[in-house]
């Protein structure tokens, strides 16, 4: 162990009945930086995403649009319904080992750049800096007795945290409801009860979150926080203080001899704790609550800048460099996730692309059979299709499985796009032709104007008790 490494004082447990410690508010101090950039930059363009996405027209109607009531949920040029949930399931999977991978290789990023409770939190702070200054003003602001300007600050502030709660659920709303329509029909007393209490749910729940949990989501209510810390090893990117150069910490003059004085490259400015996010200081280790958004990165090199010290005293590093050793960047639990990723993924477009854009149900009659009027035996069923492209389409309509099977009446079905479309049909057949009194038959429908759209389902034919 380095003899110069100061041991910290162990604080003394608190009493049985002082379990809980009250919340420490946290002032962050602006910076700059190339990790803040980067931040910036993602953050602009998932929240834009989000924001103008639901806006988005296509072949008119919105471009993507969960249409709850009438079960269809439209994706662009894409129509799906509740029997392509599946596919649904496949997308979160692989998000999930997406996710993974990504930990695996390099930490917990997803929370510092493109988690959207990180970006909206982010934004909250840049409204809090605004509206009451940068953090010392801050701190003298939430100490000082209300007066007017105290007054007006906070109002501005929490009118700004609203608005944007505000906006982000009414477009959350709008990707279930027609979001042109729905500002019209909020503002006018025109919408339904659920559309007010979900815009209200998302705009208290983003005001909450983003302006006051902040921190205690990732730390205490995030389930990733959790579990992300076993899928690291020592060769993960990880957001890392190098102690061996750093120590002993202390403040010196920028032209002093201070490794003559037994100090390392950390001036202990406590700019790193200053200007995180969760208010934990990085020279204690990698913590739970490091959400490795790289803000002590950024100001801690240019405070190496500044002194005239290499950068990089925290650093994305891997446990095996600061131990001197190599970084594996291949290595077996890496490649096995994104192995998996590629086949799902393959899998995943397989599937979409070659998907069949009708869908088709057959329900039996409840009357089992009937006689008709030339003595052959008939069946009644209803027709169920589902037109899941976004133009219409003309089937042609067959069944199949007994000799001499014949549909009776209409055997050319037009569908519009998205519609559901419900028919009536009878299949007979001569009674020498039935084996059994229940046999396997096969209706089959095929687009007239494309041979590619074709959909088959089975059903029973009851007939009399073949002696």
């Amino acid at each position: 162990m380095n003899s110069k490494i100061p041991v910290k004082n162990i604080t003394p447990p608190k009493a049985s009945g002082d379990l809980y410690e009250k919340r420490q508010k946290i002032f962050t101090r602006a910076f700059t930086g190339l990790f803040r950039s980067i931040r910036i930059y993602v953050g602009a363009i998932l929240f834009l995403l989000f924001l103008g996405t639901a806006w988005l027209n296509w072949d008119g109607r919105q471009a993507v649009w969960w249409n709850l009531p009438e079960r269809k949920f439209y994706i662009f040029g894409a129509t799906f319904w509740p029997q392509d949930f599946m596919l649904l399931s496949w997308l979160l999977i692989i998000s999930a080992f997406s996710l993974f991978f990504i930990t695996v290789f390099a930490g917990r990023v997803w929370c510092g750049y493109a988690c959207p409770q990180t970006t909206w939190t982010w934004i909250f702070m840049w409204v809090e800096k605004v509206t009451e200054g940068d953090r010392n003003k801050r701190m003298k602001l939430d100490k000082a007795p209300w007066s007017t300007e105290k007054i007006l600050r906070r109002s501005a502030k929490h009118g700004l945290w609203l608005l944007i709660g505000f906006v982000t659920g009414l477009t959350f709303v709008g990707y279930f409801t027609p979001i042109r329509q729905l500002p019209i029909d909020l503002f006018t007393g025109q919408a339904d009860g659920w559309s007010y209490f979900w815009v209200g749910f998302f705009t208290v729940m983003t005001y909450l979150a983003a302006g006051y949990l902040r921190e205690q989501v990732c730390i205490y209510m995030c389930p990733y926080s959790r579990f992300q810390s076993v899928m690291f090893d020592k060769d993960t990117l990880i957001v890392s203080y190098d102690a061996k150069r750093g120590e002993n910490r202390g403040p010196r003059k920028k032209t002093a001899d201070y490794k003559a004085e037994g100090l390392g490259d950390c001036i202990d400015c406590t700019l790193c704790v200053q200007v995180c996010p969760t208010g934990i200081d990085i020279r204690d280790g990698l913590q739970i609550a490091c959400v490795s958004c790289a803000a002590c990165i950024d100001v801690c090199d240019e405070v190496m800048g500044k002194m005239g010290y290499e950068k990089g005293l925290i650093s994305y590093t891997t446990e095996h460099n600061l131990s001197g050793e190599k970084t594996k960047l291949v290595r077996p639990r890496l490649v096995g996730y994104a192995a998996a990723i590629l086949i799902m993924i393959s899998l995943f477009s397989y599937t979409i692309f070659n998907r069949t854009l009708v869908e088709l149900n057959v329900i039996k009659d409840r009357i089992p059979y009937r006689e008709n009027m030339e003595g052959r035996v008939e069946n009644v069923y209803l027709l169920r299709i589902i037109n899941k492209d976004q133009h219409a389409h003309t089937y042609m309509l067959e069944a199949s499985g007994l000799d001499g099977l014949q549909l009776e009446g209409k055997q050319n079905f037009e569908v519009q796009a998205g519609e559901i479309f419900s028919s009536p049909v009878s299949v007979s057949v001569d009674p020498e032709a039935l084996g059994s009194s229940a046999n396997t038959i096969e209706f089959k429908i095929q687009s007239v104007d494309d041979q590619r759209i074709s959909r088959a389902s089975k059903s029973t034919f009851i007939g009399p008790v073949v002696r």
